[in-house]
């Protein structure tokens, strides 16, 4: 607990701890008794025998995917808050790395990221927001690592398969461009990737190094042993959700070792008990020297697959409401107190009583202590299954040796989870004076604390004034997507969850129609992921019920294309195939639909409409209770159609294949 972190961080402490060793005096027999009941072991921390592996900092990714989707459009200066939050240093979580998403065009876990090259001689390095992202945390902290990983690649590169490896020049040359494209367009050093070395290095990107292979241990560290010259070009051999453990042959290579996508847990206590126990535990297990969480920031719908797990919530620009996360405050303990280039000592390990503890150093005399005792029940994080253990209330003694032995005072910043009534987040306390105590000092730790000992004096909780408060999405909405020269590629808070829907400029129509919104995929892409055959972009509010969408669109495919307009859906993400709902769609070959899904399977009515390619329509629909009606240029085409579920959802803009289509003039007018 806070009030008695340290027996040896005042004289008179210094003495009950002794008294309590021999002759306790009346004021020492409490103490006495409390470390009978809670006794705790003896720690060295200690260089004399050299240093452990070299620290390469804590990250976050954006990606991976649609994660930072809604964060773009907050407005100012809300935004810069948020990214304060997350890269300033000694300020927030103060990151040491950003991965971001090589945008492929395919759904990647909450929506789908544009690619630089849709097609096979299209290049534009302006689309989405990752560079943006990159950029702005340069801004903050120019010494951080820049990673790029593709989630998905456009369609392509496969040659007709689902596979982006048909062709390995071809696709390190898509990967390549990108590295130098973020270099001269947006002046970006990208630190790390996963491609072909020798494709760098004719590119001049000797500076890039290779991490592999982003996933799993296996069969790449065993692969490594096998082949001098793959274990060679590849520096850092990174896995997802390890566990905190890695594998005997990855520690044979002498590589570096990353976590290189952990956390995926909700922000809450528990996604905070999670991020710092494995920030402690990674290395401790299993000598990984960085940890990058999954993800930055939940700034996405939050109905979409692990909605808030990010290390803090950004989900509702049309408000500019924001809640910063006890994970940021735990990514401070580490983060604020080290940097990459720092070592572990040695003498690193578990307590006694459950709980970690690891130290680092910068060789320059410099000393940070991070403990932590999260327990068993408060720090599941969502993946691995994570074995049994126990923690309980314990002494735990530090003994600090070698060049450390004369450290003459020590900061402390403490963090404590659980009910509110106790709870504190990377709260400062009396420092630790250590003169008098020889080097040595007793910490009293309960279940689910974290401590942080460190000689330097920069740490800082950063804050600003309140964010607004948190309301719901504008229950009358409207864009017209008359933007001349947009920052983004994408409108703002439509969120792509197949295909890619960006600003478009009819260079040919003068008219009411020379800016719009184009769907621009012409053939599935690449991906792990349930993209769906539809293309489909959602809007809105979740709980939206009673609700009228009217939108103009334009099919340009003639015959076959076909387009929609859709309420109530209630799936997005890796589900986005089974995405239910009322989609109201019009085809080129002089046809409607109504289904109650995006895949059509359910069908609740059809027949001709006076559609065809390459003209205007305006379509409406209308969801009151159990009845659904549709309008084609403000005349009922169909009415009364019963739809029982779902009860509420999204409302949603898309087309029937990838195909080029467009949409303009899009309202919403919801009652939930």
């Amino acid at each position: 607990m806070a009030e008695c972190l340290t027996q040896a961080s005042r004289q008179r402490r210094a003495k009950a701890m002794t008294a309590a060793a021999g002759s306790a005096g009346p004021a020492a027999v409490p103490l006495l008794l409390c470390a009978l009941l809670a006794a705790g072991g003896a720690y060295e921390l200690d260089d004399s025998d050299g240093l452990g592996r070299e620290f390469d900092g804590v990250g976050a990714v954006s990606g991976g995917g649609a994660t930072s989707r809604l964060l773009v459009n907050y407005p100012e200066p809300y935004r810069s808050e948020i990214l304060d939050y997350l890269f300033k240093p000694n300020f927030g979580a103060s990151l040491h790395i950003l991965k971001v998403e090589i945008g492929g065009d395919g759904q990647t876990t909450d929506g789908t990221e544009p690619s630089h090259m849709h097609y096979a001689l299209d290049e534009n390095y302006f689309r989405g927001y990752e560079w943006w992202l990159m950029k702005e945390a340069k801004k903050r902290n120019p010494n951080i690592t820049l990673i790029g990983l593709p989630w998905s690649f456009p369609g392509w590169l496969g040659k007709g398969f689902n596979w982006p490896y048909v062709n390995l020049q071809l696709t390190a040359y898509y990967i390549v461009t990108w590295i130098v494209g973020s270099k001269h367009y947006h002046d970006l050093d990208i630190d790390y990737i996963g491609v072909l070395r020798r494709m760098l290095n004719h590119q001049g990107l000797q500076h890039v190094k290779i991490i592999a292979s982003d996933n799993l241990w296996e069969p790449i560290s065993a692969s490594m042993l096998l082949d001098p010259e793959l274990l060679k070009v590849i520096d850092v051999i990174g896995a997802h959700y390890p566990g905190t453990l890695s594998v005997k042959d990855a520690r044979l290579t002498k590589k570096k070792l990353w976590s290189s996508e952990d956390f995926s847990t909700v922000n809450g206590d528990m996604g905070a008990g999670c991020w710092g126990r494995i920030l402690n535990q990674n290395y401790v297990n299993g000598y990984m020297t960085s940890t990058i969480a999954w993800n930055l920031v939940a700034s996405y719908y939050q109905q979409l697959p692990y909605g808030r797990c990010g290390l803090m919530t950004a989900q509702e620009p049309w408000s500019g409401h924001y809640t910063v996360e006890a994970p940021i405050w735990v990514s401070a303990h580490t983060t604020q107190f080290t940097q990459p280039g720092w070592y572990y000592l040695k003498t690193v390990g578990h307590l006694e009583r459950g709980g970690s503890y690891v130290a680092l150093t910068d060789g320059l005399g410099n000393l940070t202590i991070i403990v932590e005792t999260m327990s068993h029940k408060h720090s599941k994080c969502i993946r691995p299954l994570l074995p049994y253990f126990n923690v309980s209330h314990q002494f735990a003694t530090f003994n600090l040796k070698g060049s450390f032995s004369q450290i003459p005072e020590l900061q402390v910043w403490y963090t404590k989870l659980g009910k509110p009534s106790e709870r504190f987040l990377f709260k400062q306390l009396d420092s630790l004076w250590l003169l008098d105590s020889g080097g040595s000092f007793t910490l009293e730790l309960q279940e689910d604390e974290l401590f942080t000992l460190t000689t330097l004096t920069s740490g800082r909780k950063g804050s600003f004034l309140p964010p607004p408060k948190s309301q719901r999405f504008p229950s009358v909405y409207e864009e017209n997507f008359n933007i001349d020269y947009p920052f983004f590629s994408e409108a703002p808070n439509f969120a792509d969850q197949t295909g890619v829907f960006e600003y478009y400029v009819n260079m040919e129509d003068s008219g009411d129609h020379r800016f719009t919104l184009r769907q621009v995929l012409n053939q599935r892409p690449i991906t792990w992921a349930a993209d769906a055959f539809s293309t489909i972009s959602v809007i809105g509010d979740y709980t939206w019920s009673n609700l009228t969408i009217k939108c103009d669109v334009y099919i340009e495919t003639p015959e076959k294309g076909g387009v929609f307009i859709a309420g109530r859906v209630n799936k997005g993400g890796t589900l986005i195939r089974s995405a239910r709902g009322i989609f109201f769609w019009i085809f080129a070959n002089g046809t409607y639909r109504v289904t109650g899904d995006l895949a059509g399977w359910i069908i609740y009515s059809l027949g001709h409409a006076d559609v065809t390619a390459k003209k205007w329509y305006t379509l409406t629909l209308t969801l009151n209770g159990r009845f659904s009606f549709g309008k084609l240029n403000g005349k009922t085409l169909w009415k009364n159609i019963s739809v029982n579920f779902p009860e509420n959802g999204w409302a949603a803009i898309g087309t029937h294949s990838f195909e080029f289509a467009q949409f303009d003039n899009f309202r919403v007018e919801a009652s939930h």
